[in-house]
């Protein structure tokens, strides 16, 4: 059984007990999310929702954490400027529990 479940603007692919990545939430790691279904199937049933279903999916918050560090580099040529930057993008980890 799995289900595509929305948040942060995304949709994901997941199966109950599986552990998925997402944009970075406002909860305390052990805290219990709802997100919403947008389908829902089990080997030969498939149900889709227009655009949601009436189920949720409840998602305990398994940690925060930040991407690895990606460097972005600009210059202008014959100009001698030159801009060095950093990024590190936070993500919380997801463990679907049940889908109600």
């Amino acid at each position: 059984m799995f289900c595509v479940v929305e948040t942060g603007g995304k949709q994901y692919k997941v199966s109950v007990g599986e552990c998925f990545n997402v944009e970075k939430l406002d909860a305390n790691v052990n805290d219990v999310v709802d997100l919403k279904v947008l389908m829902l199937a089990d080997g030969e049933n498939l149900e889709t929702g227009n655009p949601y279903l009436t189920k949720t999916a409840k998602c305990e918050v398994v940690k925060q954490g930040k991407e690895a560090k990606i460097i972005v580099i600009r210059y202008k040529a014959k100009k001698n400027i030159r801009k060095r930057q950093g990024h590190r993008q936070p993500y919380t980890t997801l463990k679907l529990v049940e889908v109600k």
